[in-house]
């Protein structure tokens, strides 16, 4: 099937590349896995990237993305590592989600990067009208052995009301809502909240841009298995950051394995 995003989308005139900041699995106390985020050849932040991307290039920088931290992760993850590849994209950049997922598929066989082990998060930072249009998009991820995940949940578009129209593999509570958690029963009483949803759903739940032990320790009595923040480890430039884990009930700072050669 042939997607009109394929053929009109214009080429990017600028590159890229994409740091990695782990989630961490408090009850294993091991890393889970690594978001790609995109950054400038020189380390610059995302904002600088995006500033870039002209409307006629979202659906080409969303397919770049896709492929850039595929085959970063295949050069930098330990083979025989148990870890998920998380990549945001953008689901009104998705025009037909079997032919749009080509490119991706394409690199992940040319990288061996499983697709079990590629997670896709959407951000509602731009609202999806369409709501049938990105029960496909996550359908036809699934099919292909993909995770699906809502970012930033509890912030701007991402709320309740996605729940109810379909439900993701795994939602990431936004970071306004951690925050000072550890002093704010209302945060407390909605986090909470979530997380009785969903567990009745069968969504697991990650908590993002943890800063402090004290926000950690009241998540972690929540019920939240998956973190991820600078208390764990800043994202690294194109590289795995060296992460504190978890021994015992304290925090002791772990390097990150080599890099593989090949998986």
């Amino acid at each position: 099937m042939a997607c009109d995003g394929c053929s009109t989308s214009s080429k990017l005139d600028f590159d890229f590349s994409m740091a990695f900041q782990p989630i961490y699995d408090a009850v294993d106390r091991r890393v889970w896995g690594y978001e790609a985020l995109v950054r400038g050849l020189s380390g610059e932040g995302a904002y600088a990237v995006l500033s870039k991307v002209a409307p006629e290039q979202k659906y080409r920088f969303d397919q770049d993305c896709r492929v850039k931290a595929i085959e970063l992760a295949s050069r930098l993850f330990p083979a025989g590592e148990d870890l998920m590849l998380s990549i945001n994209f953008m689901p009104n950049a998705v025009y037909e989600p079997a032919a749009c997922l080509r490119a991706t598929l394409q690199a992940a066989r040319r990288c061996e990067f499983p697709t079990s082990a590629v997670m896709f998060e959407f951000t509602e930072n731009e609202e999806v009208s369409d709501t049938s249009h990105l029960t496909n998009i996550i359908t036809e991820y699934r099919k292909h052995g993909f995770t699906t995940a809502i970012d930033d949940f509890g912030a701007g578009h991402a709320g309740l009301g996605l729940l109810v129209d379909f439900q993701p593999d795994l939602i990431k509570i936004d970071m306004k809502l951690i925050r000072g958690i550890d002093s704010s029963p209302a945060r407390q009483a909605v986090v909470a909240g979530t997380v009785g949803i969903a567990k009745e759903l069968g969504i697991t739940v990650l908590a993002e841009g943890i800063e402090t032990e004290e926000e950690f320790l009241v998540l972690e009595n929540a019920g939240i298995r998956l973190f991820q923040g600078y208390w764990f480890a800043k994202p690294a430039f194109e590289e795995l950051p060296q992460v504190r884990v978890l021994s015992g009930r304290s925090l002791v700072s772990a390097g990150a394995p080599a890099p593989a050669s090949s998986r």
